[in-house]
């Protein structure tokens, strides 16, 4: 009995007290892809080290490598790998000689490429389990495959492969899930066809390195001195990196298909990330709330724009993939090998504190950390020579979660002396002796209390003891994942074919890849040395925008995103001039979703606003409650005013609720509007009006054929609208023609009739009240995108 006889032997060298409580259950261990290099890399060291912790611990084991390869030479690659597997330092080497036979004789080699091998494979579990006697408590199968094969692999263990009720199965996911958020969709829903969520582990071995696992037990542990500095007031910044020296050489067929953003930025960062800034659970040993908190943490982050994110490509890879991928030798990759990425969150703790997320290959040095750096609001007169890092709060203050390599070449967690001295756990993290001559971000290391793990751990053998534990806060939930695509897709569909900065690897790259923050984004301090990726071949972000003519008014027209960018600079340049001219600024504003991301982009990149000295009006209003989400100023105030810092009193939303009834002529709200209007702006002429068009060209609510609002005197009036909410307020079109500058932005391929109708008409309001708009002393511009103007 080959189960029995292990037991045995194990019991010899002292590792269990009975045979009986070794029969409490028994684990099967099912390593799919147990002869490829994450397999012999990590994976069999992972799970040898699992055997040798837990030997004691009840369970019995047997491991099981599967593959598509032959029975006979993939139990020859396999048992070429155990072989090699050793035992941590501290190990005695007769226990380790010992635990390793046992290992390899628990050991055994499957070709599983048929349904029925799986069928096979469960049989002999069944029989194992059936003549040792012993209960089957559950098993894990490690998917290290392509993610293309899960779903076929997955059908044939809910199939055939089971294991019986009363047992667990726990099935571990290797990265990629997906390139983007359709097709981690798609993954998701064909892998909960045939398993529930708990039994699914996706593993992002970051979760596994040790400075990383220990950030939230860190938060939690120290909370009596986080508590007061942890928040936007006291942070200044945060920066999670990771740098390889290493090129893609090898792997550009993967490199090709993920870039550095889907391989680093999206799962190891963003999970480091999402554990310094979600909120606390009151235990951080409970799965679910931790899981609940990261996902609130990620529904507080602002969506991303291209002008987030700066890329680069180190020269050398274009002919790599020429090479490796046989493409011709006038292909040039579009791949990012290099990526920095701003994110911002709007929560409270955290709104305004810059989130810098880098990772590259081909860099410098090989390193990973993530620094929380502190403000620092003190002068000292003492010469800096004189400093006492415990005491001097010039001192820079920060906290470092070192993931490994670079400097220190381990784990570590670094704290300032001039903060606090960390509460660490004694039994995991011993306190480091500070080497004189090491210095992390331009300071010795004695100006750091350095806590550094008392046993150094493989990322892999931490996450397979949590599976074996069920830990799932240490794995991507579906939830999880799908919030983590959500968040990308967009940044990564906007730059799939922007031009890469080029660096030519190592410590040539000097100053090519620095890059700073600007106008709410990111852009490289060295401007010059960027060149184009394909000259010949035109891009969509390569055209500038284009200044013309259109229908006898200046035209600014460019792709959507440079549009949008250029008409909130020239928003902001009018009302800078607009304040310093008479102290103050009247904006009105129209609904609809075109004006959306605009609102957006001057929430988040127009900090020099002069909201303080800005009146907030609206062209035109549904007759719905303000609370509605059909209503503009709900739409104004959810995308922009809840974000920018206006005064209470400046903003006048239409009143088309009053007396518990809309838009009613007896309450005499279009009177109201038009009274404050003439009260507060000067000669009832507004700094700016934003508009639109309609597609059958309609401006603020203004239709055509539309009985009021189109002629007549400059006021307000109540309109009807084809479509519903039927009844409308708007500014008349002569009210709309007194203002200084009116601006209209017409976007994408569905207004391209309309334009092109309107570029051959004249004045014609009555049909086309778009047509009527011609500010009678002031300048009309129109802002229409290319898909607008060209189709």
């Amino acid at each position: 009995k080959m189960l029995g006889r292990v037991l045995c032997a194990v019991l010899f060298v002292g590792a269990l007290q009975s045979l009986a409580e070794a029969s409490q259950g028994h684990i099967s261990v099912v390593l799919l892809g147990a002869t490829g290099d994450l397999a012999k890399k990590y994976l069999w060291q992972g799970l040898f080290q699992l055997y040798m912790d837990q030997v004691s611990s009840g369970h019995s084991f047997t491991f099981h490598g599967a593959a598509l390869t032959a029975l006979e030479p993939g139990q020859r690659l396999m048992f070429d790998v155990l072989k090699k597997l050793s035992c941590p330092p501290d190990e005695a080497p007769n226990r380790c000689a010992v635990l390793k036979d046992q290992f390899l004789k628990l050991s055994q080699y499957h070709e599983l490429s048929s349904a029925e091998n799986y069928t096979a494979l469960n049989r002999e579990i069944e029989a194992l389990l059936r003549q040792e006697g012993l209960k089957e408590a559950g098993r894990i199968f490690y998917f290290s495959v392509p993610p293309f094969a899960y779903t076929e692999i997955a059908r044939h263990i809910n199939s055939s492969c089971r294991p019986p009720p009363g047992a667990w199965l726990r099935v571990v996911l290797e990265k990629p899930f997906g390139h983007d958020l359709e097709s981690a969709q798609q993954l998701a829903a064909e892998l909960m066809g045939f398993f529930r969520e708990e039994e699914m582990y996706r593993v992002d071995h970051y979760l596994g390195k040790q400075a990383v696992a220990h950030i939230l037990p860190f938060r939690d542990q120290n909370r009596q001195f986080l508590d007061p500095i942890w928040n936007r007031h006291h942070v200044e910044r945060v920066e999670i990196v990771l740098k390889e020296t290493v090129d893609a050489k090898g792997r550009t067929s993967f490199y090709e298909q993920y870039g550095v953003i889907r391989d680093v930025l999206q799962n190891h960062l963003t999970e480091a990330l999402m554990f310094l800034i979600m909120e606390l659970p009151a235990n951080v040993s409970r799965a679910e709330e931790v899981l609940q908190h990261k996902l609130q943490s990620f529904q507080s982050l602002w969506g991303l724009e291209k002008n987030s994110a700066v890329l680069g490509q180190y020269q050398a890879y274009t002919s790599q993939v020429q090479e490796e991928l046989q493409q011709a030798q006038d292909y040039v990759s579009t791949t990012p090998t290099f990526a920095g990425v701003l994110i911002r969150s709007d929560s409270l703790r955290w709104e305004g504190v810059p989130f810098l997320l880098t990772s590259g290959k081909a860099l410098d040095e090989r390193v990973g950390y993530a620094r929380v750096l502190f403000k620092n609001r003190a002068y000292c007169t003492q010469s800096e020579t004189l400093r006492d890092a415990g005491h001097s709060q010039c001192k820079a203050k920060q906290i470092i979660f070192y993931f490994g390599h670079g400097a220190l070449n381990t784990p570590a967690v670094l704290v300032s002396r001039n903060l606090f001295r960390p509460v660490m756990p004694k039994d995991s993290w011993k306190e480091a002796v500070a080497q004189s001559d090491l210095h992390v971000f331009g300071q010795p290391l004695s100006d750091y209390y350095v806590y550094s793990p008392v046993k150094e751990r493989d990322a892999y053998s931490v996450l397979i003891s949590n599976i074996y534990h069920g830990r799932k806060d240490f794995f991507i939930t579906t939830e999880n994942l799908l919030a983590s695509w959500g968040f990308w897709t967009p940044l990564l569909d906007s730059i799939s074919r922007q031009p890469l900065r080029l660096y030519p690897g190592g410590v040539e790259n000097q100053h090519l890849l620095d890059f700073e923050m600007v106008s709410g984004g990111l852009a490289f301090t060295l401007a010059e040395p960027a060149e184009m990726l394909n000259p010949t071949r035109q891009m969509p972000s390569d055209y500038k925008a284009i200044q013309s003519k259109y229908r006898q008014s200046p035209l600014v027209s460019a792709w959507s995103e440079d549009l949008i960018s250029q008409l909130a600079s020239d928003m902001e340049e009018a009302a800078v001039r607009s304040v310093a001219r008479s102290g103050q600024f009247h904006l009105a504003l129209s609904g609809g979703s075109s004006p959306v991301i605009l609102f957006q982009r001057l929430a988040r990149h127009h900090y020099a606003f002069p909201w303080k000295h800005t009146h907030i009006w609206l062209v035109d209003e549904r007759c719905v409650p303000l609370t509605d989400s059909e209503s503009n100023f709900f739409s104004l105030h959810s995308h922009l005013l809840q974000s920018v810092r206006v005064p209470y009193f400046n903003i006048h939303p239409m009143p088309v609720h009053l007396n518990r009834r809309l838009c009613v002529e007896e309450d005499r709200g279009t009177e109201l509007y038009a009274k404050d209007i003439m009260a507060l702006v000067a000669n009832a002429s507004f700094d700016l009006v934003l508009l639109g068009v309609g597609t059958d060209g309609h401006t603020a609510s203004l239709f055509p054929r539309s009985e009021s609002g189109l002629e007549g005197a400059p006021t307000v009036v109540l309109t009807e609208s084809p479509v519903k909410p039927h009844q409308r307020m708007s500014l008349s079109l002569p009210l709309i023609n007194k203002a200084r500058q009116v601006f209209v932005l017409v976007l994408g391929k569905g207004k391209h009739d309309i334009t092109t109708l309107l570029s051959r008409v004249g004045h014609e309001p009555r049909k086309w009240p778009i047509s009527g708009v011609s500010p009678s002393s002031g300048q009309l511009v129109w802002y229409v995108d290319y898909e607008a103007l060209l189709g």
